[in-house]
């Protein structure tokens, strides 16, 4: 627990939910599960059935008879629920709540997510023993998530809080961005053969025909192979243009 919370999986009814929580966690790299009486017993061969590959996290699972004792060497408790218990507790997302357990794991503490059976959540003598409450702004007309599915959500969180991650980027499949000097080429180019082929007309339109097409060629992240291909292009339909005079 040095580096990441504990996912503690209270009362977990199914072993299918143990293994595909399992997989959600490893997933976004947390391999430190938790698992408190099991309703079907463990080891569970669903569960391992259910990991696809995340077998690890199961077979280091811890084993726990009650909450009390999973917790137990936790510095600060979240437990997760879909709805209002009565309880006074500070209610956070699971994006806060991840942010929140990086920077008390940076300072030394120990942190646990509870996620309660399938059926009906956590109880609210479990709730009680949290420091705060984790709720996923879902439809209120429909708030009952899957086990597995609140596993994902938090360990999803955790990653992006914790992973330096770019919102977007560019696969540049083996090429490059072209440059000015290589865009010019392409315009001028593409000026002298259409020149030829008289397509700046009429003469007093000229002039805004050419600064619109070099326009859009500035608008366009053309690559290398881009203007390669354009290139390539251009010349093959003046070189059929060549031979239908011909004939």
């Amino acid at each position: 627990m040095a580096s990441q919370p504990a996912f503690v999986l209270v009362r977990p009814q199914m072993g299918e939910n143990i293994g595909a929580s399992a997989r959600a966690m490893w997933n976004f790299g947390l391999d430190r599960m938790r698992v408190v009486h099991p309703r079907d017993g463990w080891p569970n061969e669903r569960a391992v059935a259910l990991a696809s590959g995340a077998g690890r996290l199961l077979d280091r699972a811890g084993l726990f008879d009650d909450v009390p004792s999973a917790i137990g060497d936790c510095t600060y408790v979240y437990a997760t629920t879909a709805r209002e218990r009565g309880l006074t507790k500070p209610v956070v997302t699971p994006e806060r709540a991840m942010i929140e357990a990086r920077e008390m794991i940076a300072r030394g503490g120990r942190v646990a997510v509870l996620f309660g059976p399938e059926r009906a959540g956590l109880e609210n003598h479990d709730i009680a023993r949290a420091n705060a409450v984790v709720s996923v702004p879902v439809n209120p007309e429909f708030p009952s998530l899957n086990l597995a599915q609140c596993v994902l959500l938090c360990a999803y969180e955790w990653r992006r809080a914790t992973v330096e991650t770019p919102q977007a980027v560019m696969e540049m499949a083996r090429t490059d961005f072209a440059t000015g000097a290589e865009i010019a080429a392409l315009g001028d180019h593409f000026e002298d053969r259409l020149e030829a082929a008289g397509f700046f007309f009429p003469e007093a339109k000229a002039a805004g025909m050419k600064t619109n097409l070099r326009n859009l060629w500035s608008r366009l992240p053309l690559t290398r192979a881009d203007v390669q291909t354009l290139h390539g292009m251009m010349r093959q339909m003046v070189r059929w243009a060549g031979r239908d005079d011909r004939t």
